[in-house]
């Protein structure tokens, strides 16, 4: 569950002896987040977070996963503002099941409900929604959570399928973008993979048709051009992180405008 707890820190197992009069008030603030630079995305999300998100790969071999880029160095997330608001058009699935988590032992195919016992938001004051009621029994807000969870452990099961698809045909390659401190010193964004735009035009015969039937084609190029949001993401962070002159392949190949200033 390591990749899953990312800013989850006393993760418990959901149950009615012990949650039995626990409640949630969630206040739409997303602090919790805001030293996480990256978080997984699932391929069902891919059209919408890529309106304003950098969608890229992490990982190697069998553990490839999508994730989107919020910021640039650690514990820096500038879609987080002051207030604990989210200033982005999209948050990730995988920040809107906070504070609860899937957790799987290594010899059960069943999954636990768990949630973040330290979440601000828990309460035994009936603050908020109940996830048990007086006889014990699921709250229909604690179902609809469930619902949300299986059906986005069914959507992360479908992305690793993805990744060890495009892991299989190599069609990822190293990414790298460069910026400047505002003190005029270097800084790299790097550990990212993103598709190789000659390798995928290359791609024929049954692997190219497959791909196209599962729609999985279709997600490659929304990742291409969500390379785009690079460059504002770095304007995002004006007053503390300055573009630098140059951001290696493949960036500027999802950028056809920033390729044609160079000239």
């Amino acid at each position: 569950m390591q990749t899953q707890l990312l800013f989850y820190k006393n993760a418990v197992p959901v149950s009615a002896s012990k949650h039995k009069d626990t409640s949630l008030r969630s206040d739409g603030k997303y602090a919790y987040a805001a030293e996480v630079n990256s978080v997984p995305l699932v391929a069902a999300e891919f059209r919408a977070a890529a309106s304003d998100c950098c969608i890229v790969f992490a990982g190697e071999g069998n553990d490839i996963i999508p994730v989107v880029i919020l910021g640039f160095r650690d514990r820096e997330n500038l879609y987080v503002d002051e207030d604990g608001g989210w200033t982005g058009r999209y948050v990730p699935a995988f920040m809107r099941r906070y504070p609860f988590v899937f957790g799987q032992a290594e010899d059960v195919d069943n999954f636990t409900l768990y949630v973040d016992e330290d979440f601000d938001g828990l309460n035994i004051n009936g603050e908020g929604e109940r996830l048990f009621d007086s006889r014990g029994e699921r709250t229909a807000y604690l179902n609809q959570i469930l619902d949300f969870m299986r059906e986005y452990q069914a959507q992360f099961v479908r992305t690793r399928a993805f990744c060890k698809t495009i892991a299989d045909l190599d069609l990822l390659e190293p990414m790298q973008a460069q910026y400047t401190m505002p003190d005029g010193s270097p800084g790299r964004l790097s550990g990212f993979s993103a598709i190789n735009r000659e390798k995928l035009k290359a791609l024929t015969g049954e692997p190219l048709e497959r791909m196209l039937r599962n729609d999985e084609l279709e997600l490659l190029y929304i990742h291409l051009q969500s390379l785009n949001n690079l460059q504002p993401l770095l304007a995002k962070a004006a007053g503390d992180v300055a573009p630098g002159p140059e951001a290696d392949t493949p960036v500027e190949d999802a950028a056809d405008t920033k390729k044609k200033k160079k000239k």
